[in-house]
């Protein structure tokens, strides 16, 4: 018997190693003065995911983590603790530790040009002005990641930039966040298991 329980651990273990895995990155700042800003969406959304699966993060290097697995992928989720303008130091950090091509990275912002809660997936582009994705830009030395952008509007007058992307959620908008947050699982989810195409093809403008 003590062969096969050997043999066992082993196929575990070598499931394990194959298994693909995906770096998936909330942007945000730490701190709960941040909590439950419009800034820390992507935060907010991995938090959300990992309590629907019972995951938990814990705090390791740059970053907390939390791990969850599904049809054979292996999905880590990293909210960086260098806060948001030095985002690319943790995501590229972790890439190197768990071997992570940068096709097989998501990583999940606010965006100031998209309506409250619209979704916008792409495979690269520009910064757009959002300092996280610019460290991350720099640190990687390429435009060329998956990206998922939740949109937070532009609903502030001139001058007041800051203060609104710093602020917290309206009512309205709370009202309406959790039927978000549901979808942006499903998206994580497919872009796992389908790929950036089909889920692009699928979630785009929803």
């Amino acid at each position: 018997m003590k062969w096969l329980f050997s043999l066992f651990k082993k196929q575990i273990k070598e499931n394990q190693i194959n298994m693909k895995k995906f770096l998936i990155v909330g942007l945000g700042n730490i701190g709960s003065e941040y909590t439950n800003t419009r800034h820390n969406i992507g935060f907010k959304i991995l938090d959300y995911f990992a309590s629907k699966e019972n995951c938990s993060f814990q705090t390791m290097k740059l970053g907390d983590i939390a791990e969850y697995s599904i049809k054979g992928r292996k999905l880590i989720f990293l909210k960086p603790n260098t806060y948001m303008n030095l985002s690319g130091k943790a995501v590229k950090y972790w890439m190197e530790k768990e071997n992570i091509e940068k096709e097989n990275i998501l990583v999940i912002t606010d965006d100031l040009n998209l309506s409250f809660g619209s979704i916008r997936i792409k495979a690269k582009g520009s910064d757009g002005g959002h300092n996280g994705l610019k460290n991350i830009q720099l640190l990687l030395n390429t435009t060329e990641y998956p990206r998922f952008r939740f949109g937070i509007s532009d609903q502030f007058k001139k001058g007041q930039q800051v203060d609104y992307v710093l602020g917290e959620w309206n009512e309205d908008e709370n009202s309406k966040l959790t039927e978000r947050l549901d979808l942006s699982i499903k998206i994580i989810q497919s872009f796992a298991l389908a790929g950036l195409n089909n889920t692009m093809n699928e979630f785009n403008g929803k």
